[in-house]
C-alpha cells in the first residue's frame, strides 16, 4: 500500500478544508517552499510518473544599466502568480535561486511538456509579451542582459531523492514528501520502490 504523502506542498497544495492527510504543516502556495517547519528524518519525495524540469534563468551583464534588465528580472514572478492561480497548468511547483549576484533562475517542475509548451505559446498570458520584450531589448540594447533555460523530460524510474531534516525543497515542495523506508537506496527508489 502506498504510503500518505506528509506535506504536499506547490502550487497545487491542499489546504486545511481538504483534511488532515499532512503530518506536517502546509505551505501555502504563496509562500517560498523553503518556509515551514523541518520533518524530522528522512523523506522523499512523493513524485509519481513522468515530469518535466525547466529551468530558465537570467544573468545582469552590465549593473549600471537597470532600465535595462530590471523589467526582465520582474516579469518571472509576475508569471509564476499568474501559474500559481491556473491550477490546471500543469506547472507543479518552483523554486527561485541565485547563482551570484548576477545570475537569478528558477527550477520549475511540470506534469507534462505539453503544458510547458502550451503555457509558452498562450497568446492570452504573461509569457507571450515577457518573451516580446525580451527579443527586442536583444535587438536594440545587445549585451545588458543575457536570458538562458533548458528543459529536462524525465520519464518515471530515471529521477529520485532524499531530503534530510528538512523542510519540502525542490521535488519535494512541488509534489509533497514521503518518509523514506529503511533500507531502500537511491537504486530502488529509481526503480520506483519508495
Amino acid at each position: 500500500m502506498p504510503e500518505t504523502p506528509i506535506t504536499p506542498t506547490g502550487a497545487n497544495a491542499p489546504t486545511a478544508k481538504d483534511g488532515p492527510t499532512a503530518k506536517a504543516e502546509l505551505s501555502r502556495p504563496d509562500e517560498p517552499f523553503t518556509r515551514g517547519k523541518p520533518i524530522p528524518g528522512r523523506t522523499t519525495a512523493a513524485a509519481e510518473g513522468d515530469l518535466v524540469v525547466f529551468l530558465i534563468g537570467m544573468r545582469i551583464n552590465h549593473f549600471r544599466a537597470p532600465h535595462h534588465w530590471l523589467r526582465v528580472l520582474v516579469a518571472m514572478p509576475r508569471m509564476l502568480r499568474e501559474l500559481r492561480r491556473r491550477p490546471d497548468s500543469g506547472l507543479l511547483g518552483y523554486q527561485l535561486l541565485t547563482g551570484s549576484p548576477r545570475t537569478y533562475y528558477v527550477v520549475q517542475y511540470w506534469a507534462s511538456k505539453e503544458q510547458l509548451l502550451r503555457y509558452a505559446s498562450d497568446l492570452t498570458g504573461l509569457h507571450r509579451p515577457a518573451w516580446t520584450m525580451v527579443n527586442r531589448y536583444a535587438r536594440k540594447k545587445a549585451l545588458h542582459v543575457g536570458i538562458w533555460h533548458e528543459t529536462y523530460v524525465v520519464p518515471a524510474g530515471n529521477y529520485e531523492s532524499i531530503y534530510g531534516d528538512m523542510p519540502p525543497y525542490g521535488l519535494g515542495a512541488a509534489t509533497g514528501v514521503r518518509p523514506l523506508r529503511e533500507g531502500v537506496g537511491a537504486q530502488s527508489r529509481l526503480d520506483g520502490h519508495r
